[in-house]
């Protein structure tokens, strides 16, 4: 079988001396231990069980095909991740027979044994300009193309990611930093993560079926300015949930970065539609859905089933309420508050709590042999 080495992995990559009549050098290929830099098209091996040992980089101008039915397995640590920069494409393409995986090399896994995947866009955050990477405050991210196109991931499988090392630094287990609506996201399975499942920090993406299970924090986040949709996302907690988080929620959303810029232009304006947030454990949520700091959240169709949650849906933080002209129709199975079903400081004449939403479809997750 082929070898392929990365630039910054053990091995070197080895290039033939060109003379004028010599012919054009090989690619760098890839070996089955993954770190470094992707600084070019790089195709992986689906009957190859690779290792991610450290950060892998794919740079602006790198492009890194991953087939279908191939399985990564990240060694323990918090410097155990994969991002895509800026002008780098990522083509995670799985099939519903063949899906990819990534997950803990651990014999015994668990959340938080590595740092998942990021990818940095060119789309606007709030505020305009840049921001930079909570993994990497080398890495810049945002700019003014909505349309910012970074691949395609689909059917893949993410498994025990997320860590925190600080508070204001934390993996989840997709963080999509400024990400263009050109990027297709679709077919998704995060299980087991430390942090939240699937953070949005700004962009203008589109996600559609998610299926997030026993997420440590929230199960749906976004911030900075995220003006994309969620189509069909489906959280649960199992029975004997627990969470190391202080605010572990269904849907967190901020229209700014922590709320610390209430006068931002282009506050979080988002849609999600046919969405279930399900508590099977004891474990009470914070809040089932939390909509904050300037943010306008159009929900539609959700579902909260079982368990307890401070409030079932809470408008209110200290930083900033959310914006008044936020949607939400949510309809309560068995769920119950300890604090009030509906929180506000102000009036939402279209936050309600209603009969007959069906929320998600969960037949569209059943690629990832999850039991519901």
């Amino acid at each position: 079988m082929k070898k392929l080495l990365f630039a910054l992995t053990i091995a070197t990559i080895l290039f033939a001396g060109c003379g004028k009549d010599d012919p054009e050098p090989l690619p760098p290929t890839i070996g089955e231990e993954l770190q470094g830099d992707i600084t070019e098209e790089i195709t992986l091996d689906a009957t190859v069980t690779y290792k991610l040992v450290g950060t892998l980089n794919v740079k602006n101008g790198g492009v890194l095909n991953i087939p279908a039915g191939t399985t990564i397995k990240a060694t323990k640590g918090f410097n155990s991740y994969l991002i895509v920069e800026q002008g780098g494409k990522i083509y995670a393409e799985g099939t519903a027979s063949a899906p990819i995986v990534f997950t803990s090399a651990e014999a015994e896994p668990a959340a938080g044994d590595w740092g998942g995947i990021w990818i940095n866009g060119y789309a606007p955050i709030s505020g305009g300009g840049t921001g930079t990477s909570e993994v990497d405050a080398t890495l810049p991210y945002g700019g003014d193309n909505a349309a910012d196109y970074s691949g395609v991931m689909t059917y893949v499988k993410i498994l025990y990611s997320g860590a925190q090392s600080s508070e204001n630094v934390e993996h989840n287990g997709l963080t999509l930093d400024a990400v263009g609506n050109g990027t297709v996201i679709e077919n998704i399975f995060v299980k087991d993560g430390a942090d939240d499942a699937i953070e949005f920090f700004g962009g203008t993406v589109n996600v559609t079926n998610l299926l997030v299970v026993n997420c440590d924090d929230d199960m749906f986040d976004c911030t900075q300015g995220w003006s994309g949709t969620l189509d069909n996302g489906y959280g649960i907690w199992e029975s004997g949930y627990s969470s190391t988080e202080s605010d572990p929620r269904g849907i967190e959303a901020d229209g700014n970065l922590d709320g610390n810029y209430p006068d931002q232009s282009g506050q979080s304006n988002f849609t999600m539609t046919n969405i279930t947030i399900k508590n099977s454990s004891d474990y009470i949520m914070d809040d089932g859905i939390k909509i904050r700091r300037g943010a306008t959240a159009t929900i539609t169709n959700a579902l909260m089933i079982g368990g307890e949650a401070k409030n079932l849906i809470d408008m209110t933080d200290s930083k900033g309420d959310a914006n008044t002209a936020s949607v939400v129709s949510l309809t309560v199975d068995g769920a119950t508050s300890t604090s009030g079903d509906i929180k506000t400081n102000e009036t939402y004449n279209d936050v309600k709590i209603v009969s007959g939403n069906t929320g998600a479809d969960a037949a569209a997750f059943s690629w990832t042999g999850y039991g519901f």
